[in-house]
């Protein structure tokens, strides 16, 4: 793993255009961000059919087509990451439903147990994403807190520092989201 100061100097370099500092933040963040990705994935049950190193890819091309990288550390670049990796797995949950119905094909309606269960897991990471894009309304902090443990997987003390709050008040908002999503997915 590489250390903050030299992973923060790549990522200044990026935000400068630097397309070779883009690919150094990438191959120095890969392990972790397989590592992320792993978690994310094993979170959703499988529900997507990106494994770890396509989810890791995807979110690479996402981060390389914007042209710009919009971090300012270590911290902030797992954050952005975690956003990436869920905007990725949202847009590839909506693209399978999407294709389930069809489009301009006859529409068959089946009545199978099985055919149910296979719905359930991208409608469940849709429904999160709706949930959490609620609670952003709500509060914009309890969001990020989510985002950034649950997506990123970062832990009390990181989110704390990203958001320059104590790890105590990450905690109890931590809990506060976990009610409200709760809540909002019941």
């Amino acid at each position: 793993m590489v250390t903050a100061a030299p992973l923060t100097d790549l990522i200044q370099r990026a935000q400068a255009g630097d397309d070779a500092a883009m690919k150094l933040v990438f191959a120095a963040t890969y392990d972790d961000l397989h590592r992320m990705a792993r978690k994310r994935i094993r979170q959703t049950g499988g529900a997507t059919l990106l494994d770890t190193t396509a989810l890791v890819h995807e979110s690479y091309l996402r981060f390389a087509g914007t042209g710009e990288l919009k971090v300012t550390d270590r911290i902030h670049f797992f954050r952005y990451a975690g956003q990436v990796m869920r905007s990725v797995i949202v847009d590839m949950a909506r693209a399978r439903q999407a294709e389930r119905r069809g489009g301009d094909a006859q529409h068959l309606v089946l009545n199978t147990a099985l055919g149910n269960a296979l719905d359930a897991g991208e409608e469940e990471v849709l429904r999160v994403h709706e949930a959490l894009d609620e609670l952003a309304q709500l509060d914009a902090r309890l969001a990020q807190v989510v985002e950034m443990r649950y997506f990123a997987g970062l832990t009390e003390l990181e989110i704390a520092d990203a958001l320059g709050v104590t790890d105590r008040t990450v905690r109890r908002d931590w809990e506060k989201a976990r009610l409200l999503l709760a809540k909002a997915l019941a």
